[in-house]
This record gives structure tokens, C-alpha cells and sequence, in this order.
């Protein structure tokens, strides 16, 4: 007869604490609490879906209750209450899904059972997504969690500690689980890989710890699709054919697109998008993932060692046709969209991808005010006289004066006191400064530096009304 066949997720789970990725700090405070024989009545796992909760409350009540455990306080996995815990039929460690056993009536029977004496160390509760209980159910087991028997312990495990009644909350040691990294998940499903003989590319590999989020129980089960998926080698096309990913290629592409100022590739590069059935929101955040790996690379060449070297390659040609500040625009353009929001979204996408394409246009406001800073410097002198002017009207030329350097023909002009609208003109260039409608012409021997000035100011003003 042939084995029955078992998930990853459930096949590699962690057998020892050593196996446990990523909560090194939790693995270090449980194995010290039973070296020095400080056990608390009741404990709360916290954290985003599979990153080890219950897997972690399974190994605790095993090294409590193990017969033989290791110098390391490993549980051995050889005795009889390690293999009944491992097969969920444990009389000593009760597992309860809080889903569906949330009422008052399930806690109480918890508390009618809780005086039965356990059979080895501890009798343990194991309370899965305990944040689902009723409030008239957390009440019910406030004083048996504040004063339980003394070989009675409390395991909780919640994706949503906020929701748990802060009263229980004050009664347990907590643990907060973090996300396991992209690194980490991708070193574990290699592992996993090598171990049922399966060929993977590295890039298949990041794409598939990069989707699940943090979450190795995520991960290990796109792995699982991905081998019914293909039998021969797991490449990046596989994996974005399987999953519905959007090829990397597109967005390198959008890149050279984006250096070239090539504006209609907005609309050709959308439609590709659309016609293949991608959800667009979904691609709104592949791409955002695009240009944070960018600034990566922008920042640390080295940034992204855990993708082939194809792909890092790839990544420093892109850099290349990009500055910071501009990755900068970008990455805040597009964490800022929300396409569920819109109900033309094929037209908001294709906006988008415009203005991504025109950030090579725009000139940072701080690079903006730096230039005219550096500009009024250069135009400045210490010893400034008045221009000769003539008016063309009647109309005096009040709270303003503008001035001529004796050795530059440079000029400044002070308007802060003035709310009159007036007009200048220097040759054929034309100008408003401020409120009044009088017309000037200012006499100057040479009007070179006022012209490349006011041509400079003009263009800088432009480019932040065009941002």
C-alpha cells in the first residue's frame, strides 16, 4: 500500500525548537523558562498567519511533557507523549479551534474537566485563535486562567491580539511572532526542495517567498502547487504561468521605456497588462515591488544577493536610468494608488504609468530652491545703486526698489512690502512680479545677466508647476 501523502506545510513542520525559523528571542525565553523551572500558567502567541504559533505552543507542551528531554531542551520526538502530541491525540494536550468552540458552554466545560489530574508533567490547553471567543466565554475563564490547578496550563494562539479582552491579556506571558523574511523562507523551501529532489531556479524561488508575505505556511504551499504544476525543473515562467504573475521582463522593459521618454508606451504597456487577464490592483503592487527592489540596488548593489546573478545584472543595467529622488517620486506615486477604488481601471493605469514615465521631467523642489539659493548668491553684491527708470504712466512706483550693482550690472529686487500688481519689461521679455499694473522699462547698459536670470527662474518655475 502506498503512503498516504501529506502536505509540505504539515510534512516539514518544525519537530524541535531548532527547527523553528525566524523566533530565535521566543525559542531562547521558553527554554529558559523550563531550565530554570519558571513556567507561567498561561502563554499568548501573536502574530500574521504562518509564522509559527500553534507550531511553537505544540513544541512547548511537548518539551513539558517529554520523557526524555535533550541537554538542549529539545523534546525527544521518541517518546510515547512526544508521538501522541505529534498525532493530535494527547489526553494531556488539548487542542480547541476557537472558531468554532467561541461559547460560554465550551468554556465551562473546559472548567468542569479542568480538575482531572493529567497523566504526565502538565495537562495542557492549546486555544487556536483565541480572539474568537464571546465576551461571555473570556468571562468565563478569567478565574480559572487567573487561579488554575497547578498542573494546569494555558496555551492561546491569535492573528488578532487587539481583539482579545485586555483582561485575559494580563493574565498570559505574550509572545509576539514577526514575519520570517524573504531570506529565510527562501533557504527553507530550498531545503525542501533538495530534499524531495526537485530543480528550482533561484528567481522561482524569491518569487514564491516574495507572494507569501512573511508567511512560511504561504510559501510551502504554493511550493506544493508548483511541483503538481510541473515534474521537471521549477523555472520563473512555470511559477508565473502557475501563480498568474506578471513576467519581470515587462517591468525592465517599462524601465528602458521610462529613459527614453517614450510617452505612448503607457498606453501599449496597459493594454498588455489588461488583455492578459492580470488583476490590475495586483500589478499595482508587483510594480511597486519592482522599483523598491531598484532603490535597493540604487542604495546597495549588493542588496538583492538572493536572486540569480541573470537577474541582479538585470536590476544594475535598470538602476542605471534612474537617480534616487526619481525612485523616490515613483515609489510615493504608487504606494498612494488604490485602483479598487476606480471603476475605470485599465484608464487610471494607464494615467499611472504616463506620469511614471514623465517622472524623468520633474526636477525635486529641494534641487529647485538649492539652484535659485545659489543663484541669489552669485547675483548679490555688497554695493547695490538704483536703476534709472521711466515710467509709462503717471502712476508713482511705490514701496519698491530695484537695484543695480556698480560692477556686475547684477540686480535684485525687493517686493515683500508691495500688494500692487505691477508688470516689467526687460527688451522682449515680459514678467509679472507683483499686484499693479504699471508698466516698466528699466535703462541698463547691460541687460545679459537680468536676461539669462529671468530665463533661468522661468524654466525653474515651470518644472514645480509641472510637479
Amino acid at each position: 500500500m502506498s503512503e498516504k501523502y501529506q502536505i509540505l506545510a504539515r510534512k516539514y513542520r518544525p519537530k524541535t525548537f531548532e527547527e523553528v525559523v525566524e523566533q530565535l528571542s521566543i525559542v531562547k525565553t521558553i527554554k529558559n523558562a523550563i531550565r530554570f523551572k519558571k513556567i507561567a500558567h498561561a502563554y499568548l502567541f501573536s502574530g500574521t498567519r504562518g509564522t509559527g504559533k500553534t507550531t511553537l505552543a505544540r513544541l512547548f507542551a511537548k518539551a513539558l511533557n517529554c520523557k526524555s528531554l535533550s541537554e538542549n531542551f529539545e523534546p525527544c520526538n521518541a517518546c510515547q507523549s512526544c508521538k501522541e502530541i505529534a498525532a493530535s491525540r494527547s489526553l494531556d494536550v488539548i487542542e480547541i479551534d476557537g472558531a468554532s468552540n467561541r461559547g460560554i458552554d465550551d468554556i465551562r466545560q473546559i472548567n468542569d474537566t479542568i480538575g482531572y489530574s493529567p497523566s504526565g508533567n502538565y495537562k495542557i490547553y492549546i486555544i487556536d485563535e483565541v480572539h474568537m471567543l464571546t465576551k461571555e466565554a473570556f468571562n468565563a475563564l478569567l478565574k480559572t486562567l487567573e487561579e488554575p490547578p497547578e498542573k494546569i496550563k494555558f496555551f492561546f494562539a491569535t492573528t488578532e491580539a487587539h481583539k482579545v479582552l485586555p483582561t485575559i491579556v494580563s493574565r498570559c506571558q505574550r509572545f509576539e511572532l514577526k514575519r520570517i523574511s524573504t531570506n529565510k523562507i527562501i533557504q527553507k523551501l530550498e531545503k525542501i526542495s533538495n530534499d524531495l529532489q526537485r530543480e528550482i531556479e533561484k528567481d522561482a524561488l524569491y518569487q514564491i517567498a516574495n507572494f507569501s508575505e512573511g508567511s512560511l505556511r504561504d510559501a510551502e504551499s504554493l511550493l506544493d502547487q508548483i511541483f503538481c504544476y510541473s515534474e521537471g525543473k521549477i523555472t520563473l515562467d512555470y511559477i508565473n504561468q502557475a501563480l498568474g504573475f506578471i513576467n519581470p521582463d515587462y517591468f525592465f522593459e517599462l524601465d528602458k521605456k521610462i529613459f527614453e521618454k517614450d510617452e505612448y508606451f503607457a498606453f501599449e504597456f496597459s493594454d498588455q497588462i489588461h488583455t492578459s487577464g492580470k488583476d490590475l490592483s495586483f500589478f499595482v503592487e508587483e510594480l511597486t515591488s519592482h522599483f523598491k527592489n531598484l532603490l535597493i540596488m540604487k542604495f546597495n548593489e549588493n542588496g538583492l544577493n538572493f536572486l540569480s546573478e541573470s537577474s541582479q545584472k538585470k536590476y544594475l543595467k535598470s538602476i542605471e536610468y534612474y537617480t534616487q529622488e526619481q525612485l523616490f517620486y515613483i515609489l510615493d506615486l504608487l504606494t498612494n494608488t488604490n485602483l479598487n477604488k476606480n471603476a475605470l481601471k485599465k484608464i487610471h493605469l494607464e494615467a499611472l504609468i504616463l506620469k511614471i514615465i514623465k517622472s524623468k521631467n520633474i526636477i525635486p523642489i529641494d534641487i529647485l530652491v538649492k539652484r535659485l539659493i545659489e543663484l541669489e548668491k552669485i547675483f548679490k553684491t555688497p554695493s547695490q545703486k538704483p536703476f534709472e527708470e521711466i515710467k509709462t504712466d503717471e502712476t508713482p512706483f511705490t514701496n519698491k526698489a530695484l537695484q543695480k550693482s556698480s560692477t556686475n550690472d547684477t540686480f535684485k529686487e525687493n517686493i515683500s512690502n508691495s500688494n500692487e500688481e505691477s508688470e516689467y519689461q526687460y527688451e522682449n521679455i515680459n514678467f509679472s512680479l507683483s499686484k499693479t499694473k504699471d508698466v516698466k522699462v528699466i535703462k541698463t547698459k547691460d541687460r545679459s545677466h537680468y536676461d539669462t536670470l529671468l530665463k533661468f527662474t522661468q524654466v525653474e518655475l515651470d518644472a514645480i508647476n509641472k510637479h
